[in-house]
């Protein structure tokens, strides 16, 4: 990788490369999981532009281009973030821009005075379980009532 990546809140501009990474993240996901489909593949730009104006979305960029986001939906009443729709695009992963743009969720987070952080992923991913393991992340539970064993995972600020 050449350059330098940069973190900013996603602009509207951004949403047809943000559906991009998206949509190859979760191929990706469903292909390594054996998950026949997933909501996340059924999603289209205007549902992005949509999530751009109601929850924190942020994005990695690299000379204008935007190479990974995440976002991120904050409730008061239980002081969680919920942390969705995580991708890096194949050519920059292992960059470090994964782990620069949970820190980033984590700053945004604690900022809004959240507690804890959690998310979902495929149980079985182990490489992606690890990747939430060494983000402070761990498994507070486990489902199958999507089709796949699905596990829940927390982070807790303030532990």
């Amino acid at each position: 990788m050449n350059g330098v990546f940069q973190i900013r809140m996603a602009a509207q501009d951004d949403a047809e490369a943000i559906w991009s990474i998206t949509c190859e993240a979760f191929r990706k996901y469903c292909e390594m999981a054996g998950i026949p489909d997933i909501e996340a593949l059924h999603e289209t730009v205007d549902d992005v532009r949509r999530d751009i104006e109601e929850k924190t979305v942020i994005v990695a960029y690299l000379d204008k281009t935007v190479v990974g986001s995440l976002r991120l939906t904050f409730d008061n009443d239980t002081k969680t973030a919920y942390v969705s729709r995580f991708g890096v695009s194949r050519e920059y992963r292992n960059n470090g821009i994964g782990k620069a743009l949970s820190n980033v969720a984590d700053i945004l987070a604690k900022s809004r005075g959240m507690e804890r952080a959690r998310l979902h992923t495929a149980a079985k991913l182990a490489e992606i379980v690890r990747f939430y393991y060494s983000r402070g992340f761990y498994i507070e539970s486990v489902s199958g009532e999507r089709g796949y064993l699905r596990a829940e995972m927390v982070k807790d600020y303030t532990a």
